[in-house]
């Protein structure tokens, strides 16, 4: 079994998926090697990408960077210029290649929460 990498993306401010967030993918490199952008997507109306950011996971050290400023200032939420949240980075690792990853963004224009879900 191949395993896979997941999120979604909540708005807490509004109690909703945030639905057109930029999300890109990277994987990190040995210190000095830089990294590779692996895949950009957007969030669906769900908060959820049409498929997983990953089918075959390679053990290692990843991120994740999402767009949450530009995702506030599209629906309008006023917030300080330039905004407190703009890119929201997440660095992880995934160990198992088999392991099924969910790593979801909790977000509002000034604070953001991850987990790994299931």
């Amino acid at each position: 079994m191949a395993g896979r990498l997941t999120t979604h993306v909540l708005d807490t401010m509004h109690g909703r998926p945030a639905a057109d967030v930029l999300i890109q993918l990277w994987r990190l490199h040995v210190p000095g090697e830089g990294r590779e952008l692996l895949k950009t997507v957007r969030t669906d109306a769900n908060g959820r990408t049409s498929e997983p950011l990953l089918i075959g996971v390679i053990a290692g050290s990843y991120e994740l960077i999402f767009a949450i400023g530009a995702y506030f200032a599209a629906i309008q939420v006023p917030t300080s210029s330039p905004p407190f949240l703009d890119e929201v980075p997440i660095r992880f690792a995934l160990a198992d290649p088999d392991a099924h990853y969910h790593v979801p963004l909790l977000v509002s224009p000034w604070a953001y929460s991850t987990y790994r879900g299931s």
